[in-house]
């Protein structure tokens, strides 16, 4: 629900000491799985345009995108497949990669997509756990997915770049559909798991995140039509590119695919080009946006909805952007996490209040906890409960490890540091894991990138924490200066000493030119491998 100036409501429980976005009634009944609803929408308008895909040049209409995931499924059925089989997903933004994802939600199949970038051991891990029968990849990844296909004993099947002797999807659309062909009905519906995505693993090793056929998916986004043109260059593996793959299918959307990684030049081809209304993003390509000196209003024209999610972005860089946007309300920060199946809270009003991550959406609820237990109230910062109340079935074969995650009282602890203001807008100050200590002072990285990226030749900037056991965590900087830029690491070291009064908040552990940040697959800023590169770069002088 929105308010009179279009923004989610929000509201305070004083005596449970609890935030909760709008209670919605669904208009889906819970004994239906995302797959059959997609497969009743995609019956609509059957010869209007649904998937253009960029990099082959290829056009689906609903009826043939109908067709082949009905194709799919099928062929999921004859190799006896059910809901208790799990297919293997690393691929890339191809043709049918829907197709596929689509005619597993229509068989009740649940998908475990994995990034096509991650190493092959952590591959390995993570399939040992959820073992599919079937991989589905991009011939690129065959040699390095063979090996780990014959010990799991599972059918490769090929999305792209198709091997001789190997199964390719194509061969899958050549399934017999039956004139009578219905997806499958789950007796649990909407509480079956739909698909198994990864957790970002930046503090270690990647779990597999059910997901559950949950109506907050796509509910959340109920202001798409059929006019608009989706595009997100996130894979299946991360949310973002799951919750743009299911609200083109509920909705009816048009979507914009391409293989290509992101760009800026690309990006403003693609907005140009297919007069993309709707895109989500992750928080550093906004930076690069932001900066990028081809950007201005022209290309970005047909834009309503900007959403960015997945990290921290900085007040001048927010306002660089808006300049690029057709009026306020378009730029949008969105928080959420994987565990949550859905996007927890949005901003729509990036302009008046840049910082924070916006209300809490439908469905809902969060508490702000103390390091002893304590609930806490407007103002106070502490760790972020949240909960949706649905059912979580978990990380896949790890007890352990969602027992840390999700209390018996249903709520995740997000592991996230924040707080809510008088106005119930959310504030992230950092992840809990990130709070650093130097001489027995507490402070987040954050708060000096803050003070760095105010540099007239900084693009960006990553600050961490080099640890001796005399001093704690001494903050370091990794900076990309703009093109064409003389900024030496000792200018960066005296202009945070001139604006930053504290010593424990100054660059105590150096600072380090870089040509580039290291980026997780999704576009996220890793802080981890930006630190290790900072100590290899600096171990030579």
């Amino acid at each position: 629900m929105l308010d009179l100036n279009g923004n989610p409501t929000t509201s305070y429980d004083a005596v449970q000491q609890m935030w909760s976005g709008s209670d919605e009634q669904s208009l889906y009944n819970n004994e239906l799985t995302i797959g059959q609803i997609i497969f009743k929408q995609l019956q609509r308008e059957p010869q209007r345009l649904f998937q253009i895909s960029h990099t082959e040049k290829t056009r689906l209409s609903r009826t043939q995108m109908l067709h082949d995931a009905a194709k799919v499924c099928s062929y999921l059925r004859l190799q006896g497949l059910n809901a208790s089989s799990i297919v293997g997903l690393i691929g890339r933004n191809t043709t049918h990669l829907a197709a596929v994802a689509y005619g597993c939600m229509f068989n009740g199949t649940p998908f475990h997509a994995v990034n096509p970038n991650t190493e092959a051991h952590t591959i390995q891990s993570l399939y040992s756990i959820t073992k599919p029968r079937i991989i589905c990849c991009d011939g690129q990844d065959y040699v390095r997915l063979k090996d780990i296909a014959v010990a799991l004993k599972a059918q490769i099947v090929t999305l792209s770049g198709h091997i001789a002797g190997v199964t390719s999807v194509e061969q899958l659309l050549q399934t017999p559909l039956s004139e009578n062909f219905e997806p499958t009905r789950l007796e649990r519906g909407s509480e079956s798991i739909m698909a198994i995505l990864c957790s970002s693993g930046t503090t270690g090793t990647p779990k597999a995140v059910t997901l559950s056929n949950s109506r907050l998916i796509f509910e959340q986004h109920s202001y798409l039509t059929a006019n608009d043109v989706q595009y997100a260059p996130s894979t299946l593996d991360w949310l973002t590119g799951l919750i743009t793959l299911i609200t083109a299918g509920v909705y009816g959307t048009q979507r914009v695919i391409s293989t290509e990684p992101f760009s800026c030049a690309h990006f403003l081809e693609l907005c140009e080009q297919y007069s993309i209304s709707w895109a989500i993003v992750a928080a550093s390509y906004i930076a690069m946006l932001a900066n990028y000196g081809g950007t201005n209003g022209r290309p970005l024209r047909s834009l309503r909805h900007l959403l960015f999610a997945g990290g921290h972005t900085l007040v001048t860089t927010l306002q660089k952007m808006q300049t690029h946007l057709q009026g306020q309300g378009v730029l949008r920060n969105a928080y959420g996490l994987t565990e949550l199946g859905s996007i927890a809270s949005c901003n729509y009003t990036t302009h008046s209040k840049p910082n924070s991550v916006g209300r809490l959406c439908g469905g809902i609820c969060m508490r702000i906890v103390s390091d002893a237990g304590k609930f806490l109230g407007p103002k106070e910062v502490g760790e972020l409960y949240c909960r949706n109340g649905q059912l979580w079935a978990g990380y896949y074969g790890n007890e352990k490890a969602t027992a840390e995650m999700q209390d018996k009282q249903g709520w995740f602890h997000t592991g996230d540091v924040g707080y809510f203001d008088e106005d119930n807008y959310l504030y992230i100050v950092e992840r809990k894991k990130d709070m650093l200590k130097y001489m027995n002072m507490m402070y987040y990285p954050h708060e000096i990138e803050e003070v760095i990226a105010q540099m007239p030749d900084v693009s960006e900037v990553c600050v961490f924490g080099l640890w001796n056991e005399i001093e704690g965590d001494a903050a370091a900087a990794s900076v990309v200066r703009k093109k064409g830029s003389s900024l030496r690491s000792s200018d960066v070291e005296q202009f945070v000493r001139q604006h930053v009064t504290v010593k424990y908040k100054q660059l105590n552990g150096g600072t380090l030119m870089v040509d580039q940040l290291a980026k997780s697959a999704n576009g996220k800023v890793n802080r981890q491998a930006v630190k290790k590169h900072y100590l290899e770069a600096t171990k030579t002088k």
